[in-house]
């Protein structure tokens, strides 16, 4: 079950960092917990982090059931993070502070999902009804 994003994904994101595309974005992190406890400890460092690259909890809930989807689809909680720039994630995830607590964010995850989304200049949560695609 995938916890950290791969080596190719890394890259799409450093590729975007400080091009003409890098703007606000948001983080839509879905996890599943093994140990609730331990992600709390990488919590506490990845908020001081988080803090320091300018960015911001906009949205934090817990799941109460999955509506579509199934089995591994499962998710414990759900967290709306806005970075001001895809460069300012890229310092968090490369933060020797935050690198140094990975141990307890391995150990408490069971299954994560990160979708970038667009971000609003301004550390907000909303929806632009024009964004919206028929599917």
């Amino acid at each position: 079950m995938p916890v950290e994003p791969t080596p190719e994904q890394i890259v799409e994101m450093q590729a975007i960092a400080g091009g003409p595309d890098d703007g606000p974005l948001v983080m839509l992190n879905l996890n599943r917990y093994r140990d609730p406890a331990a992600y709390a400890r990488y919590g506490e460092v990845a908020q001081r982090v988080l803090d320091r690259v300018g960015g911001r909890i906009l949205w934090h809930a817990p799941v109460d059931g999955t509506v579509i989807g199934e089995g591994e689809e499962r998710f414990d909680d759900v967290i709306a993070v806005w970075y001001p720039s895809a460069a300012a994630f890229l310092q968090l995830v490369a933060d020797p502070e935050l690198l140094a607590a990975r141990e307890h964010r391995l150990e408490g995850r069971e299954r994560a999902a990160l979708l970038r989304c667009e971000g609003a200049a301004e550390a907000v949560l909303g929806l632009d009804p024009s964004g919206i695609s028929e599917a």
